[in-house]
């Protein structure tokens, strides 16, 4: 068991790297939290996050480009998208995806990013254009979130030992309740909006 925990700690910026593509988010609050805990070292973690992370957007916008407007067709009535909504959401891209794409980065997309990042594909926001926002919105985005990790590594390391456990059950909680609850805020309060 050392040899191969030794091997993961020598190699933890490469496995970070393909974890922020599967799963950004959360491992940049986990990575921050590691971070003020003395596990990594601040330049090359959040230089594998934020890569790793960009490599993701881009891979979800040839998803969009590509495949996104053939599944929406063919089965977008089991998911309440209609050609009509596909058409206000392709307007909405032409005349604001500067601003889209960057906040939806910056925020997460309030619980939407995965289907920006689609759509933007699908309404043929140029490639240029997308991964520039995608890339700078992503530095900022992975500050905050290491940052925010940093915050409860440093609240961690003053707790007192026999609460350790509960913090982090706690943390793990609070952390999953916000994002479900701007999700669903934003997709009862803003989506219904604009679709």
């Amino acid at each position: 068991m050392g040899y191969w925990f030794a091997k993961l700690l020598i190699y933890k910026y490469f496995i970070a790297f393909p974890l922020a593509i599967v799963e950004g988010p959360i491992i940049m609050v986990a990575c921050g939290f590691l971070l003020r805990l003395g596990a990594f070292s601040f330049w090359p973690i959040y230089l594998a996050l934020v890569l790793g992370d960009f490599v993701a957007d881009i891979g979800w916008y040839f998803v969009g480009f590509y495949g996104a407007r053939k599944f929406a067709v063919r089965w977008g009535k089991y998911f309440s998208v209609s050609p009509e909504s596909l058409e206000k959401l392709e307007k909405i891209f032409e005349k604001h995806h500067d601003k889209i794409l960057f906040i939806s980065k910056i925020t997460m997309g309030f619980g939407f990013a995965l289907g920006t990042l689609i759509a933007a594909g699908m309404a043929r926001v140029p490639l240029k254009k997308y991964a520039l926002y995608n890339f700078f919105g992503g530095f900022i985005w992975t500050a905050l979130l290491i940052g925010m990790g940093y915050f409860f590594g440093h609240l961690y390391t003053l707790i007192d030992k026999s609460f350790k456990i509960a913090f982090l059950v706690f943390l793990a909680f609070l952390l999953v309740a916000a994002l479900y609850g701007a999700g669903k805020y934003f997709k009862n309060n803003v989506a219904k909006k604009y679709l």
